[in-house]
């Protein structure tokens, strides 16, 4: 008995991922590396990102994240943010974002870097979610 297995097409996987991004419980949200440019501007957002944070994605396109910051939000996460960032690596912290309608809320977020062919970075691909305020305490 033989088994086959066929590799999906990278077109495929791509527009497979597409999907996944578009319907996940979690927020993702994009943005595009411009090293003329102070931040990074959001070029996309699913649905649960404006679930999450009230943001419609035509209200956030071509702002940076930064949007989501206010008084409370950690400057020790940040810059290890920023740092890891530049050194093209990953991240994953927990800092306390501000909704649209301005309420508080805990953010746990992953961020890993997109790179082109040339291996440089194009974009962030972000997935984030709301922790229980008690994460922010341990």
């Amino acid at each position: 008995m033989s088994i086959t297995t066929s590799q999906p097409n990278i077109s495929t996987i791509e527009a497979a991922l597409a999907i996944a991004a578009r319907i996940a419980f979690n927020s993702v949200m994009i943005t595009s590396v411009q090293p003329d440019k102070l931040g990074t501007p959001i070029v996309y957002v699913n649905a649960a990102f404006t679930q999450l944070t009230g943001y419609t994605a035509e209200e956030v396109m071509g702002k940076t994240p930064a949007i989501l910051q206010g008084p409370k939000t950690d400057q020790a996460v940040l810059h290890r943010l920023r740092e890891n960032l530049s050194r093209g690596e990953g991240f994953h912290g927990l800092a306390i974002n501000y909704r649209k309608d301005g309420s508080e809320f805990l953010m746990e977020w992953k961020i890993a870097p997109l790179r082109n062919d040339q291996g440089q970075i194009t974009h962030f691909v972000a997935v984030q979610r709301e922790a229980p305020m008690r994460e922010a305490i341990s």
